[in-house]
């Protein structure tokens, strides 16, 4: 029987206006609401994520960070 999604955290959190495209995107394309598809990114993060892409992808999103906060 499989585990009963039950959304007991929630969080604040501030995106930006691309992510939310993306997240807007990928929850109707898979038929979530926006929290389920997050839930469901962070429960399968290892799987649905290439190390080595995200390791590149993160040092290019930190070496842009301030200029992108101004």
């Amino acid at each position: 029987m499989p585990k009963r999604l039950k959304l007991t955290r929630r969080v604040n959190l501030a995106m930006t206006e691309d992510a939310w495209r993306k997240l807007k995107k990928f929850s109707a394309e898979a038929g979530l609401d926006e929290g389920e598809a997050l839930s469901f990114l962070f429960e399968n993060f290892s799987s649905v994520m290439d190390e080595d892409n995200l390791t590149h992808r993160l040092r290019i999103f930190n070496s842009e960070l301030e200029a992108r906060k101004k």
